[in-house]
């Protein structure tokens, strides 16, 4: 089985009919992916979108994804319309209580980045 079918039918979760009515494409042509010719990107970009998984192809976005009706961050979490709603409430708010526990995490974060960049950096 070809990487590309293995792409469109477990990654994005697509049968080749709906690819091909994504795609503005024949089922012929996506059978022709399917055995190895080259997708090319935008059709990969739009399987990817239909299926939610890709956010945006900016970088800043590439760990995040859709999963059913949930946004998966980066640390795997799930999270609502009504969290994310929430969180950036509570960060609006600002009291002193919160001014405190941000400074706090953002110092973690940055140590924690730190920490993945000089794991990640070649020796």
């Amino acid at each position: 089985m070809h990487k590309n079918r293995l792409f469109r039918e477990f990654e994005c979760g697509l049968s080749v009919e709906e690819t091909a009515e994504l795609c503005f494409k024949s089922a012929r042509t996506v059978t022709d992916w399917d055995k190895g010719n080259i997708i090319p990107p935008e059709c990969k970009r739009l399987m990817r979108f239909a299926k939610c998984r890709q956010i945006s192809h900016h970088e800043s976005w590439q760990q995040f994804k859709m999963v059913r009706d949930k946004l998966e961050l980066p640390t795997g979490q799930l999270v609502s319309p009504q969290q994310i709603v929430i969180g950036i409430a509570l960060l609006e708010i600002q009291s002193e209580l919160e001014l405190k526990t941000t400074r706090k995490l953002i110092r973690f974060a940055r140590v924690l980045a730190k920490m993945l960049h000089n794991s990640k950096a070649p020796r």
